[in-house]
């Protein structure tokens, strides 16, 4: 933990962030990936039963041009709108065609 970290009163935020970095990829991935899961089946309570966690990884990870601060990427995950979603898939079926 950073002395700037103490100052502020932020040893849980030191102590998760120490927590991360000692996170493999594969462990990054299967947490992001779980994330990705848990806002699936959000999407399915509300009715959208066809939403998958690639869905989700795909439409959060397409506005990224560089890797993101990880906190950044499960804010993005968590506060995705239904309606975000379904612009981002209908314009990727549009692309397809």
């Amino acid at each position: 933990m950073t002395e700037r970290d103490q100052r502020l009163g932020r040893e849980d935020i030191a102590e998760e962030r120490e927590d991360v970095q000692g996170m493999s990829d594969n462990e990054l991935n299967a947490m992001i990936e779980t994330i990705c899961m848990s806002k699936a089946e959000e999407f399915h309570m509300l009715g959208y039963g066809s939403v998958t966690g690639k869905d989700i990884w795909d439409c959060v990870s397409s506005k990224y041009k560089e890797t993101p601060p990880l906190h950044r990427v499960v804010n993005d995950i968590l506060s995705l709108k239904t309606t975000q979603l379904m612009n981002w898939m209908t314009l990727s079926a549009w692309k397809m065609s």
